[in-house]
């Protein structure tokens, strides 16, 4: 959240990206940092213990949803 808050400081558009059981978390800390209406776009949970392949898939499933928030 603190990097997509710093860019969008500086006019570049973000899209903050975390798993879905830290949605809540980034919600909270988005309001935090002043970025009420920051939507951050979810992936499944757990990614550290997946492989390549496997978070290119995930990746792949949210390209869509990353792109619609950047056309904002």
């Amino acid at each position: 959240m603190h990097d997509g808050a710093a860019l969008e400081e500086r006019g570049i558009p973000s899209v903050a990206i975390c798993s879905d059981v830290f949605f809540a978390a980034g919600k909270v800390q988005a309001k935090a940092l002043g970025y009420n209406d920051l939507q951050p776009i979810t992936v499944g949970h757990p990614i550290q213990s997946l492989t390549a392949d496997q978070i290119r898939s995930r990746a792949d499933g949210i390209v869509e949803k990353i792109s619609a928030a950047l056309m904002k």
